[in-house]
């Protein structure tokens, strides 16, 4: 069983940045995409972020484009997204997972492992 563990939330001023970090344990990753969503309160679930597994391609959801980087380390089974020029409608869980595929998608339904989340809170 695939396990994703995210860590890096936490509060932060609207400008700051953070770093959330995705560990993957119990499987391989090596080529499927990987991809990171959010949902804030009554809000639908949003699609942020997506790498293919070699790290050579990314997509990103308008609203984070030039602000947030997805990363990943396969050595490491790890995947990151850089988070800068946050503001405060960046606030939501923010959730990583595993694509059933090794291509670029942003429908929740073609990932089927999911982390716990972590809470990302920008303040004004």
């Amino acid at each position: 069983q695939v396990q994703l563990v995210e860590s890096g939330g936490g509060l932060v001023q609207a400008a700051g940045s953070l770093r959330l970090s995705c560990a993957a344990s119990g499987g391989s990753f090596s080529i499927n995409a990987m991809g990171w969503f959010r949902q804030g309160p009554g809000l639908e679930r949003e699609f942020v972020a997506a790498i293919t597994w070699t790290g050579g391609t990314t997509d990103y959801t308008a609203s984070v484009k030039g602000r947030f980087t997805i990363s990943r380390d396969n050595a490491k089974n790890t995947v990151y997204l850089q988070m800068n020029s946050l503001k405060p409608e960046d606030s939501a869980v923010y959730y990583c997972a595993r694509s059933r595929r090794f291509v670029l998608t942003r429908s929740p339904g073609d990932y089927d492992y999911w982390g716990q989340g972590t809470q990302v809170t920008v303040s004004s």
